[in-house]
Parts: C-alpha cells; structure tokens; sequence
C-alpha cells in the first residue's frame, strides 16, 4: 500500500480490523470487569464491525460500486453502517471514533490520507467519542483514544508522514492502555487492562499495518505481547493497596483471564440491571436533548451518538419501561434490545448440545426450528456471515455445537465462525449438507440427550447418504457441462451441477429425480420455493406415483428463492 490512506486502504483497514477483532474477541472479553463484568466486550466490538461491513458491501453491491467506491463515499457509508449496527457500551464509542474520523474525509473531500489529515482524523475521532459519553471515566477507551489523538497531532506537527503518524498513535494506545489499571481501580484489582482501550488499540494497528504493507497475520497484531493483559508497570492497587501480581486471579503475573469476567469486582455492583439499546429516527435535537436528560437520570453509562435523522441510544437503567417512554416521546424507537444482566451472566451457563441450520425460506426455517435447531436465515444474495453464524452459536449457550450449512456457498463462513467459537471453548462440528434437504435428513436423526461425537457422525452420514437435486430458471446466459445455457431456460440441477436443460419445469424435474433414483432411493422429499405454482409440484408427484410407485414422497413449502423446487432421496 502507498504510504497514504486512499479508498483501497480503507476497506483493508475494515477488513483487518474485523479480523482482529475476531481473533481476539475472547481474550478482550475475559478482560471485561467495567463497567459490568458481562465479559461481551469482544464480542460487541467484533459484531459491529462485521455487520457494518456486511452492509456495506450490500449497499454497494446493489448500487453497483463494490470495491470501487471512492474514500469519501466509503466513508459516509462505514460511518452510518457503523452507527446502525454498533453493539454495547464499546461498540457504540468505536462507531464514533470511526465516524469522527469519517467526518474529516467527508469535509474535506479527501482522495487521500496523509499525516496532516490522519492526525486531525483520529484527534475528530477522540473528541467525538467523548463527546458521546454523558460521564466520561478516565481509564478507558476514552483515554487510550486521546492519547493516540495527541501522539498524532504531535508526529503531524513535526512534519512526520502517514505512516509515522500512525505508528506514533500506535505506541501511545499501547503506553495508554498499560496505564488503564492506574486511573481505574476496578482494573487494578482484577489485575486487567481496560477491554475497550484494548480493541482501540487493535484497530489503531490495524490501520498502521495497512499503511505499512504489514497486513498478514492479523490475529497477532498486538506488538508489544501476544498477551493483551499486561505486564504491568503499576505496582499496587491505588485505592486498596497491595501488590497485583498477588491477585487471586494472576493478573499480570499470570493466571486464567477468562475467569475475570464473572469473579473481579466491578464498580457496577449493585448498579442497574437491564442494559436498553435502540435506533430512533422522526426526532430532532431538541427533542434528543431532552431524552438525553431523561435517560440521564434513570440510569447511567449512557450514549446517545448520530444525528441529524438517526441515533444510536445506549443506557444502563432499572426501569426499561421509562427508558423506553423517553424514547417515544423523542422520536420512533426501532430495533430495540433489552438484556438482562443477571440473565446474561447465567446464560454463559453451557448447555450440553446445540444445532445451527441455515434456512433459505421461511417454510424451511419453521420446520428447522420445529426440530430444535438454532436457524439463521441464509438465501442466495443474502447468505448467513460468520459474524451471524457465531452469534447464533453463542446464543444458544451450548458447550457442543453441529453447524448446518445447507448450502456450499456457506461452507467458508461456517467454518470462520466455527474456528471463532473454538477459542470460546465451544466444541464444534459442520456437518457438510450441501443443500437444505441434506440439512433437513441430518437433523432427523440428532438426538439431543447424545454429545456432539455421536451425531455429528450420524448427522454426516444422513447427509452424505442423501442425494440431491434441483431444477432452477436461468437468470443469465452461461456456459455449463449440460451446454449454453439462454435467460429463460429450465436448468435440472444433479448433485449441485447443471446436468440438463429443458423448456418445462415438470419435465426437467421428472428427469432430474429419473437420475437420482436410478440407484434406487425409499424417500424423496420435494420443497416448493417461493414462487411455485402447486399444479408444478403436483405433476412431479403424480409422475413419481405412476413411475416410481416405490417411493415415499414428503412434500414441504420452503418457501426458498431462485429454486423452484429442491429434491432430495433417501
């Protein structure tokens, strides 16, 4: 990369940063003891950053610009990605540190980043991160930010360039974050640094990296250790006294972090039990300002970030109810979370066995759930993330987890995800259903009361056994092993390739299930799309009573796009 930030740059910088955050999400949630200790900071700050990406690129997708976008348009847009899709205390204080950042590229029509324009980019992104905070506690991401803030301005002024400038925010973020546990005394007994300070740190990197040219490995982008908790140059707790390194838990002479979240103490003790989060549009800043000190005095660790036609609200309250009656009186609250803390806590309580299944339709997704798997959603066009796919496994709480793909394309982010859940502790498995009736056969032989060992190796043996077609109309012209293929063709799709083209639904599917029942099969089961006319779906199962009389038939409305009609034989 030049030694300036341009449009190329900064979609690396987002999708280094994402990585980074995945890498290391565990380890900065085991340093999560404030201000509640619901060890999720990681975990907040790798889903914001996946989901606005994920955005993104659909945004750009459909516009017709992916990857060729220029810096100011990649920048209004990751700001306002950003600013919908942050999550929790620290997700919401990055989205404005991005977007203070964004704001210099947008006022100043930027095509470039140099070391000027960097320094006053992470120096808009310190202040408006403040700034967003009601109560600004020092020893946080708030102080690690300023301190790359005033590094930059300093290596700026002293005419240095891009990539010294963020190589000197750099060092400072790491000096700031070792000093965390010195202003914050919760820090120090629990013997960690700041969790939100530390994926500051990761994303300030990220983006020295990307100037550098040093890209690679970014699950290891911290320099000074491959341990975030540090080795500490504070020597006793400032408020209780003592030595650190004495802590029950190591601290920064050692010890097992993950246990930090749950035991340190915290100076929310006691303090409120439901964390409020919502978008609110139709408002303006007088009404914001007004729900801002309505909110203010109900709880605290408030945010209230965006404008001037959306927000981003985050607050720590007792009364959920009232937070939300601010809401309304300011504006239209939508995409509201609540989570009980307590609850929360209790929920990272392993289950024994959990099953993830993609579902491209709603009629797929009702009869996966129906069977007890965890669905996320996952269509041509719109197929499931990694991000999506580890929350749903988080989420379901199990210390064992199968993942169903149901489709190839999602293989990849199966596996990313799965590989994340691992430094979790979570065991996992992707059994390798190609199609969803490969899904819908694996699940039907899981038995819950079994670990994952047995039916991962039942549930891929269903799938494997399971052969699979599908008939589909092109939406464009291409070359396959069947032959060209015109807009407007019927394709019979056989094991996941074209093997014929036809001019009738009903007639190519016929001779699609004449292929895979050629080696015999007991059960065919047929899922209709979306689109399907009924009388399509009645004549391949009339065809397969009159030449197939052997054969059980299952039908299910899937209600999937692009496939009129999926098949699978048992």
């Amino acid at each position: 990369m030049p030694p300036v930030l341009d449009a190329d740059g900064a979609r690396l910088w987002g999708a280094l940063t994402r990585a980074a955050f995945a890498a290391r999400r565990t380890e900065i949630d085991a340093l999560n003891v404030y201000p509640v200790p619901d060890g999720d900071t990681g975990t907040n700050l790798y889903l914001t950053m996946d989901t606005a990406i994920d955005e993104l690129k659909r945004l750009h997708s459909s516009q017709g610009v992916l990857g060729t976008a220029s810096l100011v348009v990649e920048a209004r847009d990751l700001s306002r990605a950003l600013l919908m899709s942050a999550r929790g205390n620290s997700g919401v204080i990055v989205s404005q540190l991005v977007a203070g950042m964004c704001a210099v590229v947008i006022e100043e029509e930027l095509t470039e980043v140099d070391g000027g324009a960097l320094a006053r980019a992470v120096t808009r992104g310190a202040e408006l991160a403040r700034a967003s905070v009601a109560h600004p506690q020092e020893g946080t991401i708030l102080s690690v930010a300023d301190a790359a803030a005033q590094a930059a301005r300093e290596a700026a002024e002293a005419g240095l360039g891009a990539v010294d400038v963020a190589g000197a925010a750099a060092a400072a973020a790491e000096m700031a974050l070792n000093r965390t546990p010195e202003q914050l005394p919760v820090l120090a007994r629990a013997g960690v640094v700041d969790a939100g300070g530390a994926g500051c740190l990761l994303m300030i990197e990220a983006l020295h990296r990307v100037l550098t040219g040093d890209w690679s490995d970014a699950g290891r982008l911290h320099r000074a250790s491959d341990d975030l908790v540090p080795r500490a140059s504070w020597t006793a707790d400032p408020v209780a006294g003592g030595d650190p390194s004495a802590a029950p838990h190591g601290g920064a002479a050692g010890g097992d972090p993950a246990s930090l979240a749950f035991d340190a103490p915290t100076a929310a003790a006691g303090g409120p039990a439901f964390e409020v989060m919502f978008l609110l549009d139709d408002s303006d800043a007088g009404r914001v300002a007004m729900m801002r000190t309505a909110l203010d005095g109900l709880g605290d660790s408030l945010l209230v970030v965006g404008g001037p036609d959306l927000w981003n609200v985050h607050v720590h309250v007792d009364d959920v109810g009232a937070a939300l009656e601010a809401g309304i009186l300011a504006g239209r609250p939508h995409r509201i979370k609540v989570t009980h803390f307590a609850t929360q806590i209790a929920a990272r309580e392993p289950q024994q066995f959990a099953v993830i299944a993609c579902a491209a339709g709603p009629g797929m997704a009702t009869i996966l759930a129906e069977a007890g798997a965890v669905v996320v959603p996952s269509s041509p066009g719109a197929r499931a993330s990694a991000g999506q796919l580890l929350e749903a496994i988080r989420r379901s709480g199990a210390a064992s987890v199968v993942v169903l793909p149901n489709d190839r394309d999602t293989l990849m982010a199966a596996e990313v995800a799965c590989r994340a859940a691992t430094d979790d502790g979570v065991v996992t498995a992707i059994v390798p259903a190609r199609t969803a009736v490969q899904g819908l056969a694996a699940l039907a032989v899981v038995d819950f009361d079994k670990g994952l060992r047995e039916n991962a190796i039942s549930m891929t043996s269903a799938a494997v056994a399971t052969r699979h077609g599908a008939v589909s109309i092109a939406s464009r012209e291409v070359l396959t092993w069947a032959g060209s293929v015109s807009v407007g063709d019927i394709l019979g799709i056989v094991s996941g390739d074209v093997a014929l083209i036809g001019d009738n639904l009903a007639d190519t599917a016929g001779e699609v299930l004449d292929r895979l029942l050629s080696g015999g099969g007991e059960l065919v089961t047929l899922v209709s799309g979306a689109d399907a006319d009924p009388a399509f779906i009645d004549a391949v199962e009339e065809r397969l009573a009159k030449e197939h009389a052997e054969v059980e038939v299952v039908r299910i409305d899937g209600g999937q796009q692009v496939y009129p009609l999926l098949v699978g034989v048992e």
